[in-house]
């Protein structure tokens, strides 16, 4: 199967004419930022100046500086400005852009949104119709903790062994509940006129995206832990095909095909089974089980390697 090809979903402008001010650096920000955008609001963020011994002409967002390929395409349709918000003038700068504002977004510690001036209790009486996606680590009295995302996903249970996680879960499930926190946030203001403030902790979503973990689904032995013989990922003979035949009809399917007999939900999570399976797997090529996922509808993905 090819899914590179495939075309994106064009999203709905759901948020045109809502302005939002970011004040958020590194991913969880700036990636709910580049979905509120693709969601058509006008997007504005601040960021400090860059550090002295950064190359002319860079972010003072971090990300900018290890990885510029991610940073331009979180930024790409939204406005930067810098803004040292320690002095008169970025506190003017900040203030300014708030005023004309629905939603803002951060990713401070609170201490030092206190020492800023830019608490919720302090904004919500200067600016009553303003909200606050307010992006902390951990919730409530952790939320001063130091953190990130890999020690959010090894508190929920997600880090194995000494190898890294393959991707930034906690910052990328963040980023996803930042955005909807805006969604939630603009729904209030239309109906009571007035702002909200919404903490999105990151360890939280990490908490979240572990949940099948902790109903043991994808424990050893789980239905979708490799205990089903239809939903792994085994050997083929130029690589590797990862099989997602969970339900009945897929998993009939694919004992057919592999000469193996279907006698219900247990037999699928036999030894034999799963010993079948895998020795059909092995005499195939990937084109050869791209080929026939495709005519037996068998979800199956083949990969190098």
């Amino acid at each position: 199967m090819n899914v590179s090809n495939t075309p994106k979903t064009k999203p709905l402008r759901a948020l045109k004419g809502v302005r939002i001010v970011s004040l958020a650096l590194n991913l969880p920000g700036p990636a709910a930022l580049m979905r509120l955008q693709a969601m058509g609001a006008t997007c504005l963020k601040l960021e400090p100046p860059a550090p002295a011994t950064a190359p002319a002409g860079s972010s003072g967002d971090p990300m900018g500086l290890y990885n510029p390929k991610a940073y331009a395409t979180l930024h790409q349709g939204i406005k930067t400005l810098s803004a040292d918000l320690k002095t008169a003038a970025g506190q003017k700068t900040l203030h300014r852009a708030l005023a004309k504002a629905d939603v803002l977004i951060t990713s401070f510690r609170p201490s030092a949104l206190q020492k800023l001036g830019i608490d919720w209790a302090t904004l919500r009486r200067v600016y009553p119709a303003l909200s606050m996606v307010e992006i902390v680590g951990a919730p409530a009295e952790r939320a001063e903790e130091p953190g990130h995302d890999l020690t959010y996903l090894a508190e929920a249970g997600l880090v194995q062994g000494l190898d890294l996680p393959p991707t930034l879960y906690a910052d990328m499930g963040g980023s996803l509940m930042a955005s909807e926190a805006v969604l939630q946030a603009r729904l209030a203001q239309l109906t009571s006129g007035k702002g909200v403030h919404l903490p999105v902790a990151l360890s939280e979503a990490a908490h979240y995206l572990a949940l099948p973990r902790t109903w043991g689904l994808t424990l050893p032995g789980g239905a979708v832990g490799g205990g089903h013989a239809g939903y792994r990922v085994y050997a083929c003979k130029n690589g590797r095909v990862a099989v997602a035949a969970l339900e009945p009809h897929f998993s009939k399917s694919l004992c057919q095909q592999a000469g193996v007999e279907d006698s219900g939900m247990r037999s699928l999570f036999s030894p034999a089974t799963h010993a079948a399976v895998a020795a059909f797997f092995a005499g195939k090529t990937r084109a050869q089980l791209d080929a026939l996922g495709a005519k037996h509808d068998i979800p199956l993905f083949t990969l190098a390697g």
